[in-house]
């Protein structure tokens, strides 16, 4: 339909009608589904780095209360014990997606929904007509900007959604927002709702391990297996909100210390070998560094397969991605993510550029160049694998795309080398 619409619009006038476009689409689906927003608490999650992080976080922690509950996220969907992966390739699909999922949602009795929210989705008007009880802001950094045209319209579009808070009829209403981020008090002014702001210092005293983290929460320790002090960010920001609807906190810490891992973010991939494995998605240079940081303190090398720049957006970052990689890694593997229509190669080279102190392996094939960083780690090491998550397709030329898991390919590549060793010992 889109093609089509661009084919016999000329584009100009195509991208000035496109907005009202997706409006009568929000607003055709909304009446269809009959505004199912109205009938449900809903939690809008936004931010540059953590949503989806944090949407689980939520989620595992009103499950624990008790609470059936509804996910629309990068992930996956999931309304009460029905769980369907996202294979849209975006976090808030567009038409009547979002509609259809909260009827649904209120159809199978679920008490609170909780929504990832995107900028590209506040352009296209995804988040009209939906309600909110609650926006939760973990942070605005650089991303998105050649599709935005600029930093500061990509502030913009995320301030839609505090907006639509603000425009809320709703009566309980809480702005959840992440105040060591610049953008923090702009996500709080909503004079409709409680403000709850979080920092790191309501965590304090704080450890950071390979391992998992310690916070203090009003004199409760709290150890979460989740790496990272990105990770007690979207912990704070999953406390806030679940607080305010009454979850106690020993509720709390418990949910925390029983949930391991998120997929697709900061993923250790447990497959038998003596080496830690890594898969996370870190698609702009603050959550790459963040996550390089967080394995800092490893006894051994720190292996890197670096894919996280795909075509057709954000050419700025590609260098950057490689300064940072150059900066924390002993060992440098570069390969293709989502080329699209670009040359994948030049992608790669243009990450190369901003390498200074190692010369990087180029290996194209990207399950190669996870099976290559894994045949180099030894006992100590950690192999770090970014660019996907839980991406499910690496997307080519002309609309093309490869079904993919990172996770599993790590996990197979693993077996395998473990099953050659284990034959080369008994010949």
């Amino acid at each position: 339909m889109k093609q089509a619409l661009t084919t016999l619009i000329p584009r100009r006038l195509y991208k000035a009608i496109q907005p009202y476009y997706h409006l009568v689409w929000a607003f055709l689906s909304a009446i269809y589904y009959r505004f199912p927003s109205r009938e449900i608490f809903v939690i809008g999650v936004t931010g540059t780095k953590g949503k989806s992080s944090t949407t689980e976080l939520i989620n595992r922690i009103l499950e624990e209360a008790g609470y059936k509950t509804a996910v629309s996220g990068t992930i996956r969907f999931k309304i009460g014990d029905r769980i369907i992966p996202n294979k849209y390739k975006m976090t808030m699909p567009g038409r009547h997606f979002v509609q259809k999922f909260l009827r649904d949602a209120v159809n199978a009795g679920c008490r609170i929904a909780i929504i990832e929210m995107t900028s590209e989705g506040a352009l296209q008007h995804r988040h009209k007509f939906i309600d909110l009880n609650a926006l939760v802001f973990t942070n605005l950094k650089p991303e998105h900007i050649e599709s935005h045209g600029s930093f500061k319209a990509y502030a913009a579009a995320k301030l839609r959604l505090r907006d639509a808070l603000r425009e809320s009829p709703k009566k309980e209403k809480y702005a959840v927002a992440n105040i060591d981020d610049a953008y923090g008090q702009e996500f709080l002014n909503v004079p409709s709702a409680t403000p709850l702001p979080y920092s790191l210092k309501d965590a304090e005293p704080i450890g950071t391990t390979t391992r998992g983290v310690l916070i203090t929460i009003n004199g409760t320790s709290i150890h979460s297996p989740l790496i990272g002090v990105f990770n007690i960010y979207n912990i704070l920001a999953a406390i806030a909100i679940t607080r305010a609807v009454g979850v106690g906190l020993e509720t709390i810490k418990r949910a925390l210390e029983q949930f391991e891992k998120i997929a697709g973010r900061a993923e250790r991939i447990e497959a038998g070998q003596p080496y830690t494995a890594i898969v996370d998605y870190a698609h702009t240079p603050d959550s790459l560094e963040k996550l390089y940081q967080a394995f800092e303190m490893v006894e051994g090398r720190k292996i890197c397969v670096l894919g996280n720049t795909g075509g057709g957006r954000d050419a700025w970052k590609r260098p950057i991605m490689g300064e940072i990689a150059d900066t924390y890694c002993n060992t440098i593997i570069l390969t293709d993510e989502d080329p699209y229509d670009e040359d994948p190669r030049e992608i790669v080279l243009a990450m190369q550029r901003g390498m200074k102190k190692h010369k990087p392996q180029i290996i194209m094939d990207r399950r190669e160049a996870i099976a290559t960083a894994l045949s180099k780690a030894r006992t100590g090491d950690v192999v770090l694998i970014t660019g996907k998550g839980t991406d499910p397709y690496i997307m080519g030329p002309k609309g093309t795309k490869i079904p993919w898991s990172d996770a599993q390919v790590v996990r197979e590549e693993v077996e395998s080398l473990l099953s050659k060793k284990e034959n080369t010992v008994k010949m």
